[in-house]
């Protein structure tokens, strides 16, 4: 399947099941109350969060059967897949046993939950641990669909994952069933059946491939280094993201946030875009790299531009616009507070996009060392830059600190990625 076919798919992928959400979401809100609502939607966040538990193997994988398939190793992708997933899932118990060690305390000191309701959200979080080896080793078997570019079968699993989590607790509520262990078993069940589809469907693109049954020490080696340096990307990323809402919250005050957190939420769906592409295009640059250099760089070259153009585009309309398209979708008092800070980050998103695309070429190249030691750089220097900015410049002091620091990431990403041009 061609690169743009690809990326519609992850597109779609991404999409569908945030309308189903948009849809599902108030009537959920509605019949279950606001408080019983936020312990579900904590549930969500924790078992996604928990797939961090992979320790990058999914990508790991991705790169690996991706870069041999284009070589004389192809007889090792069953092996590599098995002690992949193997790995996968015993990484995934550990983190249903931490997940239910610490849902006891989660519960009754941390989430600040009404006492009629403790006991029900208990036993969810117990019950929503038991989802995470699913998740672990579904990421695996998403990521060998990935080097196979099976990206159709991924986003429609994708598509009907995203349905059975926002619409199933929806039906469930409709037949009366509105206690929390009802709403997370549904999505425990959701996780169970797309965790079964993904292994039939990867059988049967494993089927007719020759076995080797051991595996080389080096590349058992190099799938695990991979997979615990994209690790390392993958914790301090969201710590990253999130962190300046929270600085703002403690500074400012919470009503403060919405002034940023909107337009922030509202331009990061303008990702989607790039991110559905270097999905789409980090195995397929693994696979080049092994069988075609030369054309693996003139697609990475591309894909910048392709990336730049279509940001641009995007994104200097609604800086220069944005008190106009703050007032027409919101109200003229909040575009009054932040037109300034809606500017500021759409040109960072430009950077921010742009990014993905020199980052999926140097983790399809085997190098996640080097982005996971420039993310905790990063990480390093943009909290105190961060809290200066915030000191100084108050709100529109945060969105210069992150749109400074998201160019920076992008520079050093195209400069790192243009030392394998040749």
């Amino acid at each position: 399947m061609s690169l743009q076919k690809n990326t519609l798919w992850n597109v779609l992928g991404n999409t569908v099941p945030f309308a189903v959400g948009l849809i599902t979401i108030p009537y959920l809100v509605r019949q279950i109350g606001l408080e019983a609502f936020g312990v579900l939607s904590i549930v969500w966040m924790l078992v996604g969060y928990f797939s961090l538990f992979d320790f990058g193997l999914g990508r790991a994988l991705t790169r690996q059967i991706a870069s041999v398939r284009a070589g004389e190793q192809s007889h090792e992708i069953r092996s590599i897949v098995v002690h992949g997933l193997r790995f996968t899932a015993v990484t995934g118990l550990a983190g249903t046993l931490i997940l239910a060690l610490l849902a006891s305390i989660a519960v009754h000191r941390w989430l600040n939950i009404r006492p009629g309701l403790q006991q029900e959200a208990l036993w969810a979080l117990i019950l929503a641990a038991c989802a995470i080896p699913l998740t672990t080793v579904t990421t695996g078997l998403r990521g060998i669909l990935e080097a196979f570019e099976s990206f159709k079968s991924i986003n429609l699993m994708r598509i009907l994952l995203g349905t059975i989590n926002f619409a199933l607790p929806a039906i469930v509520v409709s037949f009366g069933y509105q206690t929390l262990v009802w709403l997370v078993s549904t999505l425990v069940f959701g996780r169970f059946f797309i965790f079964w589809l993904h292994a039939v469907i990867v059988a049967r693109k494993l089927k007719e491939i020759p076995s080797k049954v051991v595996i080389s020490k080096s590349t058992k080696r190099e799938l695990i280094a991979y997979g615990a340096w994209m690790t390392v990307s993958n914790v301090i990323g969201p710590l990253i993201v999130y962190s300046d809402r929270f600085f703002i919250a403690g500074a400012l005050g919470a009503t403060s946030v919405a002034f940023y957190s909107v337009p922030a939420d509202a331009l990061s769906k303008v990702l989607l875009l790039p991110s559905a592409l270097t999905n789409a295009l980090f195995p397929r640059l693994a696979n080049l790299r092994s069988s075609n250099k030369t054309k693996e760089v003139t697609l990475y070259v591309k894909s910048v531009v392709f990336v730049l153009v279509v940001l641009i585009t995007i994104c200097v309309p609604i800086s220069l616009g944005a008190h106009s398209l703050l007032k027409l979708w919101l109200t003229e008092d909040f575009a009054r507070h932040s037109a300034a800070i809606t500017s500021i980050l759409a040109i960072g998103i430009i950077f921010n996009g742009l990014a993905q695309v020199p980052l999926a070429r140097l983790q399809a190249l085997g190098m996640p060392k080097i982005t996971a030691i420039l993310h905790a750089f990063e990480f390093c220097i943009y909290i105190p830059v961060l809290i200066f900015f915030l000191k100084i410049g108050g709100i529109e002091g945060v969105a210069y600190a992150w749109t400074a620091r998201v160019m920076f990431d992008c520079i050093a990403l195209l400069f790192l990625a243009s030392h394998f041009n040749k």
